[in-house]
């Protein structure tokens, strides 16, 4: 299955380690395929550089060490194939639905509305009780 996870999941991954997110990427990366869309390693990036500027190398090494597919999310995207309230979120849900994962994995609510049948929305603790 793939399975594509949001920066926000990154980010606390990365800054906020905890045993449900070792599990969780865990259990992704070796009974998964995981994948990462561009804008989602970039936005990580950002967040890293503006916050937490002395977490950059441990952003690296994250991205350097996790096996993960890497999708391209386009610059310039079909407009309207979804409604989300967040602009800033419909690059990363574009890159799911075009990439054709079957899982995405947010902790972001305004996600929560959007009723399409692939990919299958879920939470942290949810994907981990499902899967």
């Amino acid at each position: 299955m793939r399975v594509m996870i949001d920066t926000n999941i990154l980010v606390s991954v990365l800054l906020f380690p905890s045993q449900q997110m070792n599990t969780l990427i865990y259990k992704i990366t070796t009974e998964h395929q995981l994948v990462l869309s561009s804008y989602v390693v970039d936005e990580l990036l950002n967040v890293v550089r503006r916050k937490f500027k002395d977490k950059l190398e441990a952003a690296d090494l994250l991205l350097s060490q996790l096996p993960y597919e890497l999708v391209y999310t386009p610059e310039h995207m079909k407009p309207e194939l979804f409604e989300i309230r967040d602009e800033k979120d419909y690059p990363v849900f574009y890159s799911a639905i075009t990439e054709d994962v079957d899982v995405f994995i947010t902790g972001d609510r305004d996600f929560e509305g959007l009723s399409l049948d692939k990919p299958e929305i879920i939470n942290p603790a949810g994907f981990l009780e499902k899967y």
